[in-house]
């Protein structure tokens, strides 16, 4: 194999590794990049190509995210991840257990944790390295990365989502959930929302809401009055698995992408929405629309009598 070859094989694993560590689509991309970079231009080859390129987009990733966590303090309102539509990496064998890993409530749970903590993690809990790979990527003793990665599951545990296993029940009710939403069915909404059933939307400070809002009655209501005028201006929400979760992307008529939807389903409910809408982190995904102006269009749409 020649040295490109054996980073084509590699590359699924190494932006999966950087995309969970840093939480971000194109930031990843760009560690990959950079390792490529590092690896051609090393003199020697190393023994193990796999744990070499790992430990080497491990750092960058590490960097990137401890730059990035400047940024995101100083956020306008609930920040997300960037949506990520298809895990590179598979594993059939661990399928439920990496898309769980990879959905936004995890990815929002390991934004808790430091730099290190979060990377050690990353490869020991989620790609099953040994310790002895992991201190070499991270530049730490083993003794030092198994506490950090004690720490890391520690905080992890605390507040560690769960999901509908039932990958069929999932589909089935978050199909129902967008056709209610569509039609603005505030009753059919209503039945499938839990009690204590949360929407919170990531516009970045420029579009949308910067609050969450909580509760069954507010969220069916707030969806409900959201749906019929997207569909009436010619706006379609097309299903998606969005982070490993059942989710949509929002399209306007000309098909570029207004918002992408997650939802966390559990015991038949669903217990959380969020919907991403700042335009500066779905660029990755095709052509975004002029949210503002769907919006505006929308908003008069709403006020049309029917």
């Amino acid at each position: 194999m020649t040295r490109e070859e054996e980073f084509e094989a590699l590359r699924p694993l190494l932006f999966s590794i950087s995309y969970r560590i840093v939480g971000s689509v194109t930031e990843a991309e760009d560690a990959v990049q950079e390792t490529w970079l590092r690896y051609a231009t090393t003199s020697t080859r190393p023994r193990s190509t796999k744990t070499f390129l790992s430990a080497t987009v491990t750092r960058i990733s590490i960097d990137v995210l401890r730059s990035a966590r400047v940024r995101r303090e100083e956020y306008v309102g609930p920040w997300f991840p960037e949506p990520l539509l298809t895990d590179p990496y598979q594993d059939p064998e661990r399928s439920a257990e990496l898309a769980d890993s990879v959905s936004m409530a995890a990815l929002l749970l390991l934004e808790r944790l430091s730099p290190l903590e979060r990377a050690v993690f990353v490869l020991r809990e989620v790609f099953r390295f040994g310790f002895a790979e992991v201190a070499s990527a991270v530049g730490r003793s083993e003794a030092a990365c198994r506490q950090l990665a004690s720490r890391a599951r520690r905080h992890m545990q605390e507040g560690q989502p769960r999901f509908e296993t039932d990958r069929r029940k999932r589909e089935e009710l978050a199909e129902r959930f967008f056709d209610a939403l569509r039609e603005g069915d505030v009753d059919g909404l209503r039945e499938l929302l839990a009690a204590d059933a949360q929407l919170v939307s990531d516009g970045g400070g420029q579009i949308g809401g910067r609050s969450p809002v909580h509760g069954v009655e507010r969220v069916a209501r707030v969806l409900a009055a959201a749906g019929p005028p997207f569909r009436q201006i010619g706006a379609v929400m097309e299903a998606h698995e969005v982070n490993g979760q059942p989710g949509a992307i929002l399209r306007d008529r000309d098909g570029r992408i207004i918002s992408t939807w997650t939802l966390d389903i559990l015991d038949g409910r669903v217990q959380t929405i969020r919907s991403l809408i700042n335009p500066d982190k779905l660029g990755h995904l095709g052509p975004v629309a002029d949210a503002h102006a769907v919006i505006r269009e929308k908003n008069q749409a709403r006020r049309l009598p029917t």
